[in-house]
């Protein structure tokens, strides 16, 4: 890992510690709470078929956020917390997003490796315009074994929304001269704001492949 990566997680992880990302007193709070019959992570089956509950609450002033997203269901991991915080914006119908997250699982078979803030994080920087997006995933700390089981890790997604449909392509680069890397296809429906249904299938994986995943899942604002 360079040492600028070591420096923008180690900074990070002092800063979420040291409770010093605070939101600003005038901040817009938003929750949700999500239940799916099961965690898909990009086209894995985390949960593999077991049910999964997640909650988000996000602070936000101007273009600034930051948040936290909990979920259980990965019968690997145990319960995941996410920790974010980030910038976004438009400009003249570009949208633009860069955001710091810092996976923690402190219950499961991760917990020595990833069960603290600073273990296993992702810049995560996200382009898009209209219906058009494009996100890239880079791993700027975890070599632990995990999900982040080389530090040369990354993930892009790109998308396109077409009314209530949605499609995805994601390819995973595991890095370290690794040939093993992975890619799926999601075709995503919503059926109105809370209700939506996803259908995830690889297109080309190196070794026994995972059958195809179908997911529903309903979601709900927390006023």
């Amino acid at each position: 890992m360079t040492f600028t990566k070591k420096l923008l997680a180690g900074a990070f992880a002092v800063a979420l510690s040291a409770g010093t990302i605070v939101p600003a007193a005038n901040a817009e709070v938003a929750a949700s709470a999500t239940v799916a019959t099961s965690y898909l992570w990009r086209g894995f089956d985390l949960g593999s078929g077991t049910p999964a509950a997640s909650a988000d609450l996000v602070f936000s002033e101007g273009g600034a956020y930051a948040g936290l997203w909990v979920s259980s269901g990965d019968t690997t991991a145990g319960t995941e917390f996410d920790i974010f915080a980030g910038y976004g914006g438009e400009i003249e119908g570009f949208s633009y997003d860069i955001n710091v997250t810092s996976y923690v699982y402190p219950t499961g078979d991760f917990e020595s490796t990833d069960g603290q803030i600073g273990d296993f994080m992702e810049v995560i920087v996200s382009l898009g315009y209209g219906p058009v997006s494009v996100s890239y995933y880079d791993n700027i700390a975890g070599e632990t074994g995990g999900y982040a089981a080389n530090e040369d890790y990354s993930y892009i997604n790109a998308s396109v929304g077409v009314g209530s449909w949605s499609f995805a392509i994601g390819d995973h680069d595991w890095g370290g001269g690794s040939n093993d890397d992975a890619t799926h296809f999601d075709v995503g429906y919503s059926y109105n704001d809370n209700l939506s249904f996803t259908l995830s299938s690889w297109i080309d994986y190196t070794g026994d492949e995972p059958s195809p995943s179908f997911i529903v899942s309903y979601s709900i604002p927390i006023e």
